[in-house]
């Protein structure tokens, strides 16, 4: 082969590549966006609500990265529903966030999930797709901070 030129690849899928693998992939992309914004820390935070005994009744997992808060999930358990218990956990990782000088939040839901939830807390949506899973819809939104 000629300086320069590549080899052919083989593209197969795998169920569940090895470790090595992932971690090449992985490299990769950080290697290239490194070029154009800093590596950004991924890391999950959480906010975790239990009950008298301990269980798990709500929570939040949500990402800091780049300025902006990511609300990767939401959830409250069906009797601690219409409490505020959903809008204390979005509040307080909205405080981490401006703790941490984030200029804004995003998030996506479905129609069957908390749209309007989000919609009364100032989130404005930004894309929404149609028809994922058939007959509802998958929204993204987007809050300044």
């Amino acid at each position: 082969m000629e300086h320069g030129e590549t080899q052919p690849l083989t593209l197969a899928p795998e169920a569940s590549p090895d470790e090595a693998s992932m971690r090449a992939i992985a490299a990769g992309l950080v290697a290239y966006d490194a070029g154009f914004a800093p590596q950004a820390d991924w890391s999950p935070h959480w906010i975790v609500g239990r009950d008298g005994g301990g269980a798990v009744r709500a929570g939040i997992r949500f990402m800091l990265a780049y300025d902006w808060l990511f609300v990767h999930w939401l959830w409250v358990a069906e009797p601690y529903r219409k409490q505020g218990i959903g809008s204390r956990l979005l509040a307080g990782a909205e405080a981490a966030a401006r703790e941490k000088g984030c200029r804004g939040a995003y998030l996506d839901t479905f129609t069957f999930q908390a749209p309007k939830f989000y919609d009364r807390h100032g989130y404005l949506e930004f894309g929404r797709l149609n028809d994922f899973p058939r007959c509802h819809a998958r929204i993204w939104f987007w809050k300044a901070l």
